[in-house]
């Protein structure tokens, strides 16, 4: 059982007012708020060992390229990927996915091939390979959802076949909380199509986990995705930082996606040879006191227990939704059967930008807008929402003033 008031004391930015109010951060979805530790350790890094990484003999060099590589290793356990070598530092969850469209598309995708995503996407997952698909002469294949804002494993059957090269589904909505089957969808892609072989044949399956890590236990072993992305700064890390998990296999297969130092073995103006996993993926000075950070971030998370952050979050989100249901008029947008603390609501006719900009001025952080699904915005015909996503540190007192900002705020628009 967590101690919500005690762990608040660990997030300095929770303390302070907005616009002369207490600050409600209901925003976590967008990014998480930074714990002390975290804090600490970047401070440390840039104040006692700022130095690149991997390429020295000296002192500073060698203790960040422990503690670099260290967060590595912390990031491996994490997700229980089978080595070391399989975690690709990328600036974030964005990256990742570039990194996969760039270089696995180029290795694999071919005229004629297919992409599969979901109705359900950020512009994250739906863009870069709607690039790769023009580029290549695949075609792009989208899973449809129903009104509860759920995937339908029927339609998604029926999508796949022996064209299917790539499955790029996200694990949790950013917009609507959706807990999607992950294991369901792996499993049919599996009986279907087979696992991608070295001659080429068969589907990879990228997993979009920028919206999970910080809700629950992430075992890509047990899931047998091929690739599993997220970012540092959703899992209460450094922004600017994030993480690619692929099978090694595929990554081998994989050319370089940029060049320059560290991704080299030798070069030549003849010939360069490339670096072994995970550098081979990793070019120029990195962000050294991200990563470090992102190690810090997990350990903190470790500590706390994955199961105690579950718990409350989902304490909240029960909470929220039944506080959000007494206001008049209120329209909830995704009521999947499987949700994590993510709420996205309307208001009657009310835009969800004025209601957002009241409660600012109460100092409550809501995010309003397409939350960078637009097509899922068009497939429930509304401009936007306004959404609330709660973190284990936030509390039912701040839910109460949510919902008091909201009923002050119909009162000031209607």
């Amino acid at each position: 059982m967590i101690d919500v008031n005690k762990i608040r004391n660990h997030f300095p930015i929770l303390s302070q007012k907005v616009r002369g109010k207490q600050l409600v951060y209901l925003d976590n979805a967008a990014t998480t708020q930074k714990p002390q530790v975290v804090i600490d350790t970047i401070t440390k890094y840039y104040s006692e060992q700022n130095s690149n990484i991997h390429r020295g003999v000296h002192f500073l060099s060698q203790q960040a390229t422990v503690a670099y590589e260290d967060a590595r290793k912390k990031i491996q356990q994490f997700i229980n990927a089978p080595k070391q070598e399989q975690i690709i530092f990328t600036k974030g969850t964005t990256d990742g996915i570039n990194l996969v469209a760039n270089s696995f598309g180029k290795r694999f995708i071919k005229e004629g091939d297919e992409v599969i995503i979901s109705a359900l996407e950020h512009h994250s997952n739906i863009v870069p390979w709607q690039i790769l698909c023009e580029d290549r002469g695949a075609k792009l294949k989208v899973i449809p959802i129903n009104q509860k804002g759920e995937i339908l494993l029927d339609e998604f059957e029926k999508l796949l076949s022996p064209k299917t090269k790539l499955v790029a589904v996200n694990h949790i909505s950013n917009s609507l909380g959706t807990i999607n089957p992950i294991e369901d969808i792996i499993r049919l892609v599996r009986q279907k199509v087979s696992p991608l072989g070295g001659d080429g044949r068969g589907a990879a399956i990228l997993i979009d986990g920028a919206q999970t890590v910080a809700h629950t236990k992430v075992d890509v072993q047990q899931l047998d995705c091929d690739f599993y992305v997220f970012s540092g700064h959703k899992l209460f890390g450094p922004t600017g930082i994030g993480v690619l998990c692929g099978k090694e296999e595929l990554l081998n297969a994989m050319p370089p996606y940029q060049g320059g130092g560290d991704m080299i073995k030798t070069v030549t103006f003849e010939k360069t040879t490339y670096n072994d996993l995970p550098h081979k993926f990793e070019a120029g000075t990195p962000n050294i006191a991200g990563g470090i950070g992102l190690g810090a971030a997990i350990d903190y998370v470790n500590n706390i227990g994955l199961q105690n952050i579950a718990q409350q979050e989902n304490d909240l989100l029960h909470y929220a939704t039944q506080q959000l249901k007494t206001i008049n008029g209120i329209r909830f947008i995704g009521e999947a059967t499987h949700k994590t603390s993510v709420i996205s609501f309307l208001i009657d006719d009310l835009h969800p930008f004025d209601v957002g900009t009241i409660l600012d001025q109460l100092g409550i952080a809501v995010r309003t807008g397409h939350h960078c699904t637009q097509p899922l915005m068009d497939f429930y015909q509304i401009p936007g929402t306004i959404r609330a996503s709660f973190s284990f540190y936030n509390t039912k007192e701040e839910v109460d003033s949510l919902v008091e900002g909201l009923k002050k705020a119909i009162q000031m628009l209607s």
